[in-house]
């Protein structure tokens, strides 16, 4: 008996760029700094938190809006970072990584014929759940510096506007927003019923003594907005899937009423482990920055004698790179071959972008890697001359 026919919601999806490389990755035996993942294992006092909760019991559903303690530490982290009093009853839920934040924050926002306002280059969660939803995105690309063209946001907001999705610092560019971008965000949404996601899962990855602009430090705008962060980019555990979402009471409310029916909660003794170690490792995440920044200058050292022109980086722990020295094709193709040939995986940036500029050739490599690979890595791009 045929199965029937089922129209696609998601017709233009397929398996995202980072699924595609990593798979061409491991088929050609290639040094992977494509996927935004670290090689390396966090401390081993992590390991000994989450089994040391395994131990206790804590493996039973957790309270729908996450473990009241790792709530409470996430407040007192996020008061100590932005200055920001939280409730952490009415505006915070931890969630199944920040993909899980992202969809269940887009899902109460959007309704049919909605628009939402994305940023290029942008990561490719938005899109979908827009769409699942029923709503219309419209992509503004990002100046050359991947700074937000504040005159082209303010001409794309209409009474259709729902959403404004914001990413600093920005995946796959590095970008950061400053003080005076939060008071202009403020200024042109203000008067408005548009709401404001902003992705912040590398806030803690910021370089060169430059400070994180959380929207959780703008009074004003926070209470329009839904501010998602991720433990897995800063605690080197992204299999771990805990993310969070803070929101004002009324929206979170809402967001609640979508994260219910999609994962309900998140796993209980990871969520205790994330409290243990906001407990005791608040210092960890104060040195990121400055590990993070030892690999990015490292590698960009590494790879100065090669052809590839690096761009700046400002935050994230990925670095975008110019190879229009190297070759003319467009970047999937240049990536691929650059797996299978010269054994070293990056990501396309075209796949971030609606319309990519057709003259534009860029690469993303990510530099969360021990040292041994980035170095071995380094000497197979800098021998190259031509691809």
């Amino acid at each position: 008996m045929a199965t029937p026919p089922l129209q696609s919601k998601l017709p233009n999806v397929g398996t995202t760029i980072f699924t595609v490389m990593s798979r061409l990755a491991e088929q050609a035996g290639a040094l992977n700094l494509g996927q935004g993942f670290p090689d390396f294992e966090p401390p081993p006092t992590f390991g000994d938190a989450l089994a040391r909760h395994v131990k206790a019991g804590r493996n039973q559903y957790a309270p729908m809006a996450g473990v009241p303690r790792l709530r409470e530490q996430i407040a007192k982290k996020l008061e100590r970072d932005y200055g920001c009093a939280l409730d952490l009853e009415a505006s915070i839920t931890v969630t199944d990584g920040a993909t899980e934040g992202l969809f269940d924050a887009i899902t109460c926002a959007v309704r049919p014929g909605d628009e939402v306002i994305v940023f290029d280059p942008c990561y490719d969660s938005y899109e979908p759940a827009v769409v699942l939803s029923g709503g219309r995105v419209v992509h503004l690309a990002l100046d050359a510096a991947f700074r937000i063209d504040w005159q082209r946001l303010k001409d794309a907001i209409n009474p259709r506007t729902r959403l404004i999705i914001v990413n600093f610092p920005n995946n796959p560019s590095g970008a950061l927003l400053s003080a005076s971008d939060l008071e202009t965000l403020n200024e042109l949404v203000r008067d408005t019923g548009v709401f404001v996601i902003s992705d912040e899962v590398y806030e803690h990855i910021v370089y060169d003594g430059e400070a994180h602009q959380s929207l959780l430090r703008h009074a004003e705008l926070r209470e329009r907005s839904f501010v998602v962060g991720s433990f897995g980019k800063a605690f080197h555990t992204t299999g771990w899937k805990v993310g969070w979402v803070v929101a004002p009471a009324a929206l979170t409310t809402e967001l609640r009423r979508v994260h219910q029916f999609v994962t309900f909660s998140t796993s209980t003794a990871a969520q205790h482990a994330f409290a243990d170690l906001l407990t005791e490792g608040a210092a960890l995440l104060s040195e990121l920055p400055r590990f993070y920044q030892e690999k990015r200058d490292r590698f960009r050292r590494l790879l100065s004698p090669s052809r590839f022109r690096l761009l700046p980086v400002a935050g994230t722990y990925f670095q975008l790179a110019d190879y229009s020295q190297l070759s003319d094709e467009p970047d999937l193709d240049f990536a691929r071959r650059l797996t299978t040939e010269a054994g070293v995986t990056a990501i396309p940036v075209s796949p971030f972008y609606s319309n990519p500029p057709p003259e534009q050739r860029i690469i993303r490599f990510c530099f969360a890697k021990n040292d041994a690979t980035l170095d071995h890595a380094a000497a197979r791009l800098c021998a190259l001359e031509r691809l």
